[in-house]
C-alpha cells in the first residue's frame, strides 16, 4: 500500500510505522514539520473551542466542578492541563494581538501563556501607553522556529530591568530564597531550591567547568546524563570548598564530614547481615559508620572515606563512655600528595584521565588494617575508581592493586575482565 504525504498528516497513526519505510529523508522531515504545525493549529482551536464554551457554560459542565475538570474528564487529559487550557483562552480575550498570534499558529501555548501573564502583570514602572510596544517585541521573540523559551524570558526579564520601580524585581529578590535540604527512607538526600538571579548565576558559573563532557582518552563520549553530569559537578563543588575554604581552625583539612565508627569495625567488616544474632547485641554494636547529620553509613565507605582523612582518636569504656581523646593526625600530608601527583599525575586507574584536584589518595593496604601511609602503599584515585576498590569482598569485579619493581601502581582485574588477569601499568600515558 502507497503511503502519501499528505495521509501521514491528516490520517490516523494505527499501522503508519510499517509503511514509513517507504517515504523518503525529505518527505519524512516534511511530513515532522507538517505535523507539528498541525499540532498549534489543532491546540489553537482547542482553546478558542473551551473559551467559547466557558462563556456558555451547559448541564455537564457546571456538573464537573468547572471546566477544566469537565475537559479532563471526557479527555486524557489532567485536571491541571485542562484548567491551563481554560485560562488561557480567558487570558487572550484582553489581547487580541496576542491571540491572533496564537490562533495563526505563530506562538506556541508555553509562549502565548508566558506573554500574557506580563502583560496581566506588567512592571510597576511601565506606563500603560509602553504596553503595545512591548507586546510586539515579546511577540517577536515568540514567532518562528527560531523561538525559544530562553528568548521570551530574556525580552520578559530585560523589560522587567528597562521598567525599573521602587520595587525589587522578582530575580534579584533575595527575601526569597530558599535551599531545602532532607533525607529520605533510603538514606539518600533530596534537595530543593529557588534563588535569586544573581546567586543562580554564581552557582552555574561555579559549576560550569565541573560539568563538561569528559571524553576518555581514547575519544569515547561521556557517557554520563546532563543530570548525573550536574550532580557529580556539584559533588567536586563542595569538597574543593570544604577542602580550600577557611571554615575554622581545621580548615582545609578532610573529612569535614565527620563519620564516628568503631576501631574493630574499621579495621575487619564483619557481615552482620548473615551472621546470627542472639538478640544481645546492641544498636551501637553494629559495623557501620555513623554519621553526626544523616545517621548510619556503610563501613566500605567509611573505609573509603578514611583513606585520606583527619584522623582523631577518642577511647571509650565498655559503657561508651568517653576515657581520653588523643591529637587528630592528618594521613596523608600536603608533601606526600604533591610527590603522588607527579608520580601518578591524577587518577592511576586505567583508562581514566581525572585531574589530580578531583583524586583522592588511596591507601592499598588499608591502614586500619596496618598498611603505613607511605608512598609505596598510597595511590591517586578518583572518586568513582576509588569506590570500586572500596567494594566489599563477595561482589563480581573486584580489582586488586601492587607495587611493581618500578615503584608504580600497578592494577590486576578480575577474572571476569581478564581471565589471565595481566597487570595493567597506571594510566599515565595520556596525562600531561
Amino acid at each position: 500500500m502507497t503511503v502519501l504525504l499528505s495521509d501521514v498528516v491528516s490520517g490516523s497513526a494505527v499501522g503508519l510505522r510499517g509503511r514509513l519505510w517507504q517515504l523518503s529523508a525529505a518527505e519524512l522531515r516534511e511530513a515532522a514539520v507538517s505535523a507539528s504545525a498541525e499540532i498549534l493549529r489543532l491546540e489553537a482551536v482547542r482553546v478558542a473551542v473551551v473559551d467559547e464554551l466557558s462563556m456558555r457554560p451547559d448541564d455537564q459542565v457546571i456538573a464537573s466542578r468547572g471546566l477544566g475538570s469537565w475537559l479532563a474528564a471526557n479527555t486524557m487529559l489532567q485536571v491541571r492541563d485542562g484548567k491551563k487550557i481554560a485560562a488561557l483562552g480567558a487570558a487572550l480575550r484582553p489581547f487580541p494581538a496576542v491571540a491572533a498570534r496564537f490562533d495563526c499558529g505563530d506562538c506556541s501555548f508555553d509562549h502565548a501563556v508566558l506573554i500574557v501573564a506580563f502583560c496581566e502583570s506588567p512592571p510597576k514602572g511601565m506606563p500603560e501607553e509602553a504596553l503595545p510596544r512591548c507586546i510586539d517585541l515579546l511577540l517577536a521573540a515568540a514567532s518562528g522556529v527560531e523561538a525559544t523559551t530562553t528568548k521570551v524570558r530574556h525580552v520578559i526579564a530585560t523589560l522587567e530591568r528597562v521598567f525599573e520601580s521602587d520595587e525589587i524585581p522578582p530575580a534579584e529578590d533575595v527575601d526569597r530564597n530558599e535551599l531545602r535540604i532532607a533525607s529520605t527512607l533510603n538514606g539518600r538526600v533530596v534537595v530543593r531550591g529557588d534563588f535569586d538571579a544573581l546567586t543562580g548565576e554564581m552557582l552555574l558559573s561555579a559549576l560550569s567547568n565541573l560539568t563538561m563532557p569528559t571524553p576518555a582518552p581514547d575519544g569515547t563520549p561521556d557517557a554520563r546524563s546532563a543530570a548525573k553530569r550536574t550532580a557529580d559537578g556539584f559533588t567536586e563543588l563542595i569538597r574543593r570548598y570544604l577542602d580550600c575554604a577557611k571554615t575554622g581552625t581545621d580548615g582545609g583539612q578532610r573529612p569535614h564530614v565527620n563519620v564516628h565508627i568503631n576501631a574493630r569495625d574499621l579495621a575487619e567488616h564483619r557481615d552482620c547481615a548473615a551472621a546470627p544474632s542472639d538478640g544481645g547485641e546492641s544498636r551501637s554494636d553494629l559495623d557501620v559508620g555513623h554519621m553526626p547529620w544523616l545517621g548510619p553509613l556503610s563501613v566500605s565507605q567509611t573505609r573509603l572515606l578514611g583513606c585520606d582523612c583527619f584522623l582523631s582518636t577518642v577511647l571509650l569504656d565498655d559503657h561508651g563512655a568517653p576515657l581520653d581523646a588523643r591529637p587528630g593526625k592528618r594521613l596523608v600530608n600536603a608533601e606526600q600528595r604533591v610527590a603522588l601527583i607527579a608520580r601518578d599525575r591524577g587518577c592511576a586507574f586505567p583508562g581514566c584521565s581525572c585531574v589530580p584536584a578531583w583524586t583522592d589518595a588511596h591507601h592499598i593496604r588499608h591502614w586500619a588494617n596496618g598498611g603505613p601511609t607511605v608512598m609505596n602503599n598510597l595511590v591517586l584515585l578518583c572518586r568513582s575508581h576509588h569506590r570500586l576498590m572500596h567494594r566489599k569482598s563477595g561482589f563480581v569485579g573486584k580489582w586488586e592493586i601492587r607495587m611493581g619493581v618500578d615503584n608504580k601502581p600497578w592494577f590486576i582485574p578480575p577474572p571476569s575482565i581478564d581471565p589471565g588477569q595481566q597487570p595493567r601499568p597506571a594510566n599515565t600515558t595520556f596525562k600531561t
